[in-house]
């Protein structure tokens, strides 16, 4: 199944793909792979979930922020190459956890991120390799930011 079919079999709604704010592309195409640069969890109103893990969020409200994160990435990839279906696989996902220093459970909420993009590329081509740390702040104060590397198909 493609991935366009699984995002409408799932009832997902991409929000609106977000611009850049600041002096970088959101995704650069390079020997075959696209380099999608740090997305945060904007909702389709415009705002962000903002907070820190093991303080004002716990790890379902930051699972939800990875995820909307996931969203956004989606949206910018489909803006940027017409169709989900032009790309092959993820390979890379770098996830950053606004956290206080006493939170370990980083890997669980950038979860929110690997789970949707493996249940929109399938068991196979959605897995990527990862890293899932803490930050003690990002941009804007957002909750999560995740950046990420995909292959395009073949």
């Amino acid at each position: 199944m493609s991935a366009e079919a699984r995002v409408k079999e799932l009832g997902l709604e991409l929000p609106p793909a977000p611009g850049a704010v600041g002096v970088y592309k959101l995704a650069l195409e390079a020997a075959g792979l696209v380099y999608v640069s740090g997305h945060g969890p904007r909702k389709s109103d415009g705002h962000l979930i903002k907070g820190r893990l093991g303080d004002d969020l716990d790890v379902a409200a930051g699972y939800q922020a990875a995820r909307q994160t996931g969203l956004n990435i989606l949206a910018t990839l489909r803006k940027q190459y017409g169709s989900l279906d032009k790309i092959g696989r993820i390979v890379k996902t770098f996830g950053l956890v606004q956290a206080t220093p006493s939170f370990t459970d980083h890997p669980a909420v950038i979860n929110g991120f690997s789970e949707l993009m493996r249940d929109v590329f399938g068991e196979d081509k959605g897995v990527a390799a990862r890293s899932a740390v803490g930050a003690p702040s990002l941009p804007a104060g957002m909750a999560v930011e995740v950046e990420a590397i995909f292959e395009l198909a073949r």
